[in-house]
């Protein structure tokens, strides 16, 4: 009864240790990308400028209009009647 009891506190020990390495991983890591976000204000303070959106070159981006003219024209097929799907079934009953 006595090494039942020692084994069970034993095992909460190593649990107890290895939930705290993982909390101290955890911790340092979160402190890495805080005080990475805090360089970041910082240069934002020092520049003391919002970025908008004429301040980025998106010219790499656009599409060359000469390649879209070997796009195929896909034609909308119109022939799809849906008249029948609202239709009540007492319509179609003959008398």
């Amino acid at each position: 009864m006595k090494s039942l009891f020692i084994i069970a506190i034993a095992t909460a020990l190593l649990l107890a240790q290895n939930n705290t390495t993982k909390q101290i991983d955890l911790n340092s890591t979160l402190s890495k990308n805080i005080q990475k976000e805090i360089e970041k204000e910082k240069k934002y303070a020092k520049e003391q400028k919002f970025y908008m959106g004429k301040d980025y070159n998106l010219s790499e981006h656009e599409v060359d209009k000469d390649t879209l003219k070997n796009v195929p024209l896909i034609k909308p097929d119109y022939d799809f009647d849906m008249s029948d799907v609202y239709r009540d079934d007492d319509e179609n009953v003959s008398e």
